[in-house]
């Protein structure tokens, strides 16, 4: 077996006996600052295969690379082309308040990604303006205001406005009527995922990292003792590694089954339309009736509706799909009326059976770790930065107790 390709450098930090074995918790101040804590009581392993490379795949290998790690980022694709590039991308916590946990995660990874916009540079990529909310019956207002409500007692920020005000002081296209309750997440943000994901693996590749794109993994060799050996690529070559991190979103169920593991997932597909703009009329991410809509950088919008998801079953053409899209947003913003669609896509969302995520190590395979979640545009930057910490310092982050791959016995 041949070992990782060559020009790799691994630094290992001196030892410091006033940290080694110290508690491993890590504090709200240390993650918002991007503290790493490294237990040097754990051997730190050598060479890691992280398999998929979107935007939570990127965020692992990056944060694993910067600190020392020997990492291979391998995709079947290109890296970001995947679901990442054809995700809503929207950055927020309002949407995750079925358990105060994930409600917690979600707030860390907001604040992980505007620490990484201070370490990488936001520029292309990181656009913090802000999400807009509203109804059109009075059934979905009421269910958005007991959100706006429990999101408020929970210390989110949250402001009100009619849609008056919205439309003279932050949306001018948009339509609405006057007196219509608006609710305004300023805190939340769109990023660019396909950009995102190429400065990251740009900085990890700068640190030493390898790339293997265009190569899907089709084997996992273990060792007796049921430790991870090496990955073998459909190229016919074979990768000696200590760590393998199942980053493959909606393939992770599959690699998971390479080393008999039962990773349940669920089947929930959507549809993503961009469309192009001679001027986009928009600031900012915003969920109008029957429709969310954002910007996409240069002239492009992005459109998506859970209610158009809901007709992929019935085997409705794509292209009818983009144009019901393409339809809705006009309602919402009449310039979009002028706009062409420029690309459309089905794909399947990464969602573990009991729609949360699946992240960190799984005991019955040493080696093996999952970072597998649907909202991985927000949660990317706080579970690279968590699962590389796992992984090189051993250290079990109580954010992710809740989220732990154990709970799916394989």
């Amino acid at each position: 077996m041949s070992a990782l390709p060559a020009g790799v450098i691994v630094v290992c930090p001196p030892y410091d006996e006033n940290t080694a074995g110290a508690p491993q918790r890590q504090s709200a101040r240390d993650l918002q600052k991007g503290a790493f804590v490294r237990s040097k009581s754990v051997q730190r392993p050598e060479r890691v295969a992280v398999i998929g490379v979107g935007i939570v795949g990127a965020s692992v290998g990056w944060n694993l690379s910067r600190h020392g790690a020997e990492v291979v980022l391998i995709d079947a694709s290109q890296p970001g082309e995947g679901v990442t590039n054809w995700s809503f991308s929207w950055v927020n916590a309002s949407n995750k308040t079925a358990r105060r946990s994930y409600f917690d995660l979600n707030v860390a990874g907001m604040a992980a990604h505007r620490e990484l916009a201070g370490i990488i540079g936001p520029d292309s990529w990181w656009y913090p303006s802000g999400h807009l909310r509203w109804a059109d019956t009075p059934a979905a207002e009421a269910k958005f205001l007991e959100t706006a409500e429990l999101l408020d007692a929970w210390d989110y920020r949250v402001e009100m406005y009619t849609g008056a005000e919205v439309r003279s002081r932050l949306e001018p296209s948009l339509t609405m009527p006057d007196e219509t309750p608006v609710v305004f997440y300023a805190d939340e943000a769109w990023v660019h995922g396909r950009h995102l994901v190429g400065r990251l693996v740009g900085q990890a590749v700068a640190a030493g990292a390898a790339i293997r794109s265009g190569n899907a993994v089709c084997d996992i060799d273990t060792g007796a003792d049921g430790g991870i050996r090496a990955v073998a690529l459909a190229d016919g070559s074979r990768l000696d590694v200590d760590i393998v991190v199942n980053a493959a979103g909606p393939g992770a169920s599959h690699v998971a089954g390479l080393v008999a593991r039962h990773l349940p997932m669920r089947r929930e597909p959507g549809v993503v339309t961009r469309i192009d703009c001679a001027q986009v009329p928009i600031n900012r991410v915003m969920h109008a009736p029957h429709i969310e809509i954002r910007p996409d950088g240069g002239t492009s919008v992005v459109l998506h509706s859970r209610e158009i998801d809901a007709l992929i079953d019935t085997g409705e053409d794509p292209g009818q799909l983009a144009r019901l899209l393409h339809e809705l947003a006009h309602h919402a913003v009449p310039e979009l009326g002028n706009s062409r669609i420029r690309g459309t896509s089905v794909v399947n969302r990464p969602i573990p059976a009991d729609g949360f995520p699946s992240v960190g190590a799984v005991p019955s395979v040493p080696g093996y770790y999952e970072a597998v979640a649907h909202s991985g545009i927000t949660l990317g930057p706080v579970i690279g930065r968590l699962l590389a910490s796992e992984i090189l310092g051993g250290k079990r982050d109580e954010l992710l107790a809740d989220f732990r791959p154990e709970r799916f016995p394989s």
